[in-house]
Parts: structure tokens; C-alpha cells; sequence
């Protein structure tokens, strides 16, 4: 059981709570936690509000170290912890990206309602669980060669699109076009490019996930028609991230920078907190490989849109084009990346950590594409199996306050132990299903860590970052049919 936290939480307002910068010694800057009065009994069972107090530390941390509604504990970071540091003066962390680098979520809208594909739904989803590699260690369907993995590792999702694996529109609504310039294959170890190798094209374990969903509700039709999303549409969801290459990656890094820290004389109050001068060697290889590892991200999600289109013109003899089968967007919960924000009065140039949130870029970003620049970025909150997903949209205020972040998910309250334990005997599958929605998972106790009860509320973290502004709702969808590794 975790110890529960007893530290300071001033209410600023009814959506935002802060840690004052005195409260621990050689803390840079406050921080401060975005929730309500409810929230707070979950925020506090958990030590992540001291995680968040750790963040504040670290040299060169801009403004205050963050914490969306969805906070829980990671390694370093809290989950849900976003960092801004100063660009020149301040360090890179992995503990700030996390290990499944690049997790982060696709949504695909179509012209189709839930009346022409329920009578198929059993068939599309043993379709997709049969073409898209599901579950730990899965391996791909492709055979890359090392020039192959060279090219996805620097040049993202254009190398797949050169393969005939995609529609030139993808790239467009993907964040960042799918590639962070800087990525180096020199930068990764024998080993991650070993993990990486076979892995492409696959969706993982965990809480990664394929969902066929029903649009529910629209909260902004504008916004809504300028994304082409509408009431009883369907649309796909893909959850997942850069797999065992983005894990090495991760655990690489850690063990170089623990090992330089004393080289550059910083010591955080926490081990896992291990980090180096963005402008060090060891903290620009670091850049060189996470950069390369969220290229990958965006690539295999890439592939896995292409069988999606595959098995759905498959099983409903009709083409993916003649379905409307079109991206909304591609964004990452877990990376850190060079931005330029406001800072009072000055323009800085910093690193933006983001584990577990969401980018939230509002209107008139030139990083936005151009269809959503009156509206700001779709941002893509997705529930579990049983729980709604979320499309919201980046605000204006989510750039000055949040440096253009939001929440990314519900954020676990049960371990998967405790999940397991918890949902001891109950047939999952059988529940789901009573519920209209059908699921098709490979693992033994997937559907047990993974249960809804697993989870904070969603509509609840939702409603908590539309009412701080950090972004608007705009739709809502619910799962009919799930996918599970």
C-alpha cells in the first residue's frame, strides 16, 4: 500500500493547487497540481506530489514543475508531469520522458456508422487482432533490413509512406510531421536496435490498445466539423509506443547519465532523477536516441493505421477511401522536445518535458496544421475498454500557463497487482460484452490490469483541464469494440 502524502497543497482556485518553493530546501521553483476538491483524496494517496516537488529541483526548471489531473507515480517524473527547462542553462532527464517513449495515440475518422458495421464487428475485430501483432515481445510482419531501420529511426513515418504504407494526409495530422529533427541511429546502443528490429508494426502490452468507437457526443460542433468528426461517427483509436527499442533507450540513458551527474556536480533528491546539461554530450546523445525512438513511435503507429485500412476494406468489401478512412491526428504522451514559450515578458527557448501529457498547442500555432489553426491542435485523451475517449482541442491559455500542455489519460489508482486481485474471478470479456462492447485481448491477465475500475474517472480528469482552460472539449467516444496486447 502506498504511503499517502501529507505535504502542503495551497489552493490557488478551484482547479489549481500549489507547493510552495520554501517547503523543502533547494527547490528552483513552486509546483503546482491541476485538480479539484475530489480530485485532491486521489492526488494525495500516492507519493507523486512529492515527485513533483523532486521535478522542482533540477537545474534550470522554468515557471513551476507541473502535474496534470491524471498524476500518479512514475519513475523520476510523476506520470502526468510536465517540466520546462532552460534550453542553454538547464538538463534533459529521461525519468521526464519515461520509458515507453513516444506512447502516445492516433485517431482515424470515417464516413461509417455503428449500423453498417455491427453486424461485422466480431469479424473486424478478430481481423484486427489476427493482422496487427498484439502483446509482450510480439514481433512484427515486416523483415527490415538495417538501412530500413536506419531511415524509420531518422526519418519517421516518410519511410513508410515511401513504402506504400499510408496516405500522404497522415504525415500532415501527425505531430511534428512524425519526425523530431536531431534523431542519430549512432546514438543508440546494439541492444535497442536488437529490441527495435522486429518490433515495428506491433501493439504491444499494457494499457496499449485498437478501438473501433462510437462518437457519443459533440461539446463543439465547430471545432468538431473542422476536425470531421459528428455524432454517431465511427472512428479508431491507436494506443501505443515505441516498444522494446524506446524501454533500451530509456535504460541506457539512465545508466550514462547516473554515472556523468557527479561530472557536472548535480545531485537531486532522487536517484531516478537522473540527468545532464542539455548541452553535454552524454545530454545530447540522450536528445539523439529519444528523438530517434519517438520517430520510431510514429512509424509504427504509421503501419498500424495501414492495416486498420487493410482489414476494415476486407471485411467490409469496400475501400478505405470510399470509407472516409482519414487521420484526425497523431500525438505523444511521453517526450521531450525544444519549444519556444512566453515567459512573462521574454520569449525563452526550453525543453519540454511531457510524461503522461498531452501537447495542447491553441490557434494560430505555425506547429499546427493548417486546418486547425482557427481551432488549435486536436488533442487525444483515450479511456480503457470500458471508459469513454476523449477529443479536446489546445488553447490559448494552455500556451502561457502549461507551455502548451494538457492531461493524456485518466492516470491509474490500482496497481496491475492490485487490479488482478481486485477483479479475481469475474469474466471481464463477458461484462464488456453485455455492454456492447467486444474484446479480443492475448495474455492471461490483460483484461485484469487493464479493468475500467483500474482508472481515475476520465469524464472527471477531462472536465477538470476543460474548466482550468488548458484545453476544450470537443467530443466524446465510446468503445464498441477493443483490441488488447
Amino acid at each position: 500500500m502506498a504511503e499517502p502524502w501529507n505535504g502542503p497543497l495551497e489552493k490557488v482556485d478551484d482547479y489549481r493547487w500549489r507547493i510552495p518553493d520554501d517547503f523543502i530546501r533547494g527547490m528552483k521553483v513552486p509546483g503546482l497540481i491541476f485538480a479539484d476538491e475530489e480530485m485532491l483524496s486521489q492526488v494525495r494517496q500516492d507519493q507523486a506530489p512529492q515527485q513533483v516537488v523532486n521535478v522542482a529541483h533540477l537545474p534550470g526548471v522554468i515557471g513551476y514543475a507541473m502535474a496534470m489531473p491524471d498524476i500518479h507515480w512514475g519513475y523520476g517524473f510523476p506520470i502526468g508531469g510536465v517540466a520546462a527547462m532552460d534550453a542553454e542553462e538547464g538538463v534533459i532527464s529521461p525519468g521526464g520522458v519515461g520509458y515507453d517513449i513516444n506512447c502516445g495515440v492516433r485517431l482515424v475518422r470515417t464516413g461509417l456508422t455503428l449500423s453498417d458495421i455491427k453486424s461485422k464487428m466480431k469479424e473486424l475485430i478478430n481481423g484486427l487482432f489476427t493482422n496487427i501483432p498484439c502483446g509482450v515481445g510480439s514481433s512484427g510482419r515486416l523483415k527490415l533490413t538495417n538501412q530500413d531501420l536506419k531511415a524509420v529511426l531518422e526519418r519517421g513515418p516518410a519511410w513508410a509512406l515511401e513504402k506504400g504504407f499510408g496516405w500522404n494526409g497522415d504525415v500532415e495530422m501527425t505531430e511534428d510531421q512524425g519526425c523530431i529533427d536531431g534523431a542519430d541511429v549512432k546514438a543508440l546502443s546494439s541492444r535497442a536496435l536488437e529490441r527495435g528490429k522486429p518490433q515495428l508494426g506491433t501493439l504491444g502490452s499494457g494499457n496499449h490498445f485498437l478501438e473501433i468507437q462510437e462518437v457519443a457526443e459533440i461539446y463543439d460542433a465547430e471545432t468538431a466539423d473542422a476536425f470531421g468528426l459528428k455524432k454517431g461517427q465511427i472512428t479508431v483509436m491507436i494506443h501505443t509506443g515505441s516498444r522494446g527499442l524506446g524501454y533500451q533507450v530509456c535504460d541506457d540513458s539512465l545508466d550514462i547519465m547516473g554515472k556523468a551527474m557527479q561530472k557536472y556536480k548535480i545531485r537531486p533528491p532522487d536517484k531516478q532523477l537522473a540527468c545532464t546539461p542539455v548541452r553535454s554530450s552524454e545530454g545530447g546523445r540522450y536528445f539523439s536516441a529519444m528523438a530517434a525512438a519517438a520517430n520510431y513511435a510514429w512509424t509504427n503507429r504509421q503501419l498500424i493505421l495501414h492495416w486498420v485500412r487493410e482489414t476494415f476494406s476486407a471485411v467490409l468489401e469496400r475501400s478505405p477511401e470510399d470509407m472516409g478512412m482519414h487521420q484526425v491526428y497523431d500525438v505523444a504522451h511521453n517526450i521531450a522536445k525544444f519549444e519556444t514559450h512566453t515567459a512573462g515578458e521574454r520569449k525563452l527557448r526550453v525543453v519540454v518535458h511531457r510524461k503522461g501529457a498531452t501537447r495542447a498547442f491553441g490557434p494560430n500555432h505555425p506547429d499546427v496544421p493548417g486546418a486547425y489553426q482557427k481551432t488549435g491542435q486536436p488533442v487525444l485523451i483515450p479511456g480503457d475498454m470500458g471508459t469513454a475517449s476523449y477529443v479536446l482541442a489546445g488553447t490559448e491559455q494552455a500556451m502561457t500557463e502549461s507551455f502548451g500542455s494538457t492531461c493524456h489519460g485518466a492516470g491509474r489508482v490500482m496497481s496491475r497487482h492490485a487490479a488482478i486481485r481486485a477483479t479475481r474471478g469475474r469474466a471481464l470479456a463477458r461484462e464488456l460484452e453485455d455492454q456492447g462492447i467486444f474484446v479480443q485481448s492475448r495474455g492471461r491477465n490483460t483484461l485484469q490490469e487493464e479493468a475500467p475500475e483500474a482508472y481515475k474517472d476520465i469524464h472527471h480528469v477531462v472536465n477538470i483541464v476543460h474548466n482550468a482552460g488548458l484545453s476544450r472539449r470537443v467530443a466524446k467516444m465510446r468503445p464498441v469494440g477493443v483490441v488488447k496486447g
